[in-house]
């Protein structure tokens, strides 16, 4: 039963692992060279294995691990020096908490529901979120 929990809990790490390198693509992807990128984009976005890539790119599926590697190295790198990816995220979470808020309170005063200037900044802090 263990194994099987540990397993579950290796795939979830692996999903958010491949989340987490598909957003830091999405921030830093254009700071790495043009074929880290193409290679990334390939693996994470494209979800072509070692062996496709390779074969797309006519280089060997060694050169694609290290691509691979090297790249996901840059992108750690360069959230630690820049910080976007976390910004963002605290940014969203406060949108969110604002959001939630102004529901709240719509809620305690429900003359507030037919105010125009309450649903124009619900719908806009609504539409923020979508964006992000």
């Amino acid at each position: 039963m263990h194994d099987n929990d540990k397993a579950s809990q290796g795939s979830i790490n692996a999903v958010e692992d491949v989340y987490e390198i598909a957003v830091l693509l999405d921030f830093y992807g254009l700071l790495l060279t043009e074929r880290q990128y193409d290679i990334m984009d390939l693996h994470y976005n494209g979800d072509l294995s070692l062996g496709e890539i390779a074969s797309d790119l006519g280089i060997s599926r060694q050169g694609v691990y290290d691509g691979i590697r090297k790249a996901k190295q840059a992108l750690i790198e360069y959230e630690k020096r820049l910080g976007l990816v976390e910004r963002f995220r605290e940014q969203e979470k406060i949108i969110e908490q604002a959001l939630e808020n102004l529901k709240r309170l719509g809620d305690k005063h429900p003359a507030l529901l037919e105010d125009k200037d309450y649903k124009k900044a619900v719908n806009l802090l609504d539409k923020v979120l979508d964006t992000l």
